[in-house]
């Protein structure tokens, strides 16, 4: 039996104001999906890459969003992990998380524990993820290293300075303005700078001599900084590009400034074993269950506000998380 839902989508890459918001029918899950019913959303600069066309690997026209709270509704003959009323989230799988409910392939969704709530979940899951991979995984950062990390203050950056400070590393944190250095401190952050600082280098320099470790989700604007922050044979890691692609790079640079590493991880690669994945979470849910990690602050808008969520990250007006909330009230979606 199919049932009615709504769903953004996009049919041509550009602003925000491309988001449109439809109805559909939903069919059966296939064999190896389960069908979720979204209880809040994640939103993420994932999102916005695919929208604008800064990642060209989505088809177009497209769903979007690739983060999702919910409970799930019904499962695919093939699989046996799940069951009709367990509660889960999901990070990756095909875009299409901006909808009420939608089927996404088992693989790609983990069970939440009884304790963390919906809008908690949907805020920490993916940025979570990400921040665990970074900072345990793709550069396993060790006490008494030293790191600078960009956009302290945001989603991601909230959670992995936690996490960085947690690890007895030396946090320095970059923020866009004045107003966020309180919260970039309160993020674990022995250190605050401004990203925009044209003596960042120095003050980097002067604070550590070089740090061992630079995370950059920013781009463009501070990548030549970022390296330039490194001592001999840090390492750099790329894994955003909020203020525009990062500049191409001439492989000697590295050689320059002393044998430096550079490497762009993506989630999806350090998520594609189920295996590993349900590990990534479980280590995140005990460091929310422990403390290391407290919910960062949480921006909750209404479903139909995609567009406007969609902004607000791009003019980096928030701090903390982005989430979209399905409306409650859904009886003209009936069953047909």
């Amino acid at each position: 039996m199919n049932h009615k839902i709504r769903h953004f989508q996009y049919q041509k890459h550009g602003a925000a104001d491309v988001l449109s918001c439809i109805d559909a029918n939903i069919e059966l899950p296939a064999v190896d999906d389960v069908q979720i019913h979204h209880t809040a959303i994640g939103v993420n600069y994932l999102d916005i890459y695919q929208r604008s066309g800064a990642d060209l690997s989505i088809s177009l026209p497209s769903g979007i969003g690739v983060e999702g709270v919910g409970i799930i509704k019904a499962v695919g003959a093939n699989q046996s992990r799940f069951s009709p009323g367990d509660r889960v989230a999901y990070v990756g799988g095909p875009p299409g998380a901006y909808s009420t409910s939608r089927n996404i392939p088992a693989s790609r969704v983990v069970k939440l524990p009884d304790w963390i709530g919906d809008q908690v979940a949907a805020a920490l899951i993916f940025k979570g993820l990400t921040a665990e991979y970074l900072t345990h995984r793709c550069v396993d950062v060790q006490a008494g290293q030293s790191v600078l990390f960009h956009a302290a203050a945001g989603g991601v950056g909230s959670i992995a300075c936690q996490w960085l400070h947690s690890k007895g590393a030396t946090v320095i944190g970059t923020v866009g303005s004045e107003e966020k250095v309180d919260i970039a401190y309160e993020n674990g952050c022995d250190h605050v700078l401004l990203s925009n600082d044209a003596d960042l280098v120095k003050k980097v320099r002067d604070l550590t001599g070089g740090v061992d470790v630079v995370y950059d989700s920013i781009g463009q604007a501070t990548f030549i900084a970022s390296l330039d922050s490194l001592r001999p044979r840090g390492v750099l890691v790329s894994f955003g590009a909020a203020s525009g692609a990062p500049p191409e790079i001439d492989v000697s640079e590295l050689s320059k400034r002393g044998s430096l590493y550079l490497t762009r991880p993506s989630i999806a690669h350090y998520t594609s074993d189920a295996e590993e994945y349900q590990q990534a979470a479980n280590h995140l849910f005990q460091a929310i269950s422990d403390g290391v990690i407290k919910p960062a602050n949480i921006t909750s808008l209404p479903f139909f506000a995609a567009a406007k969520a969609h902004l607000l990250l791009e003019g980096r007006k928030t701090t903390g998380s982005v989430i979209l909330i399905p409306e409650e009230d859904n009886a003209r979606l009936a069953v047909v």
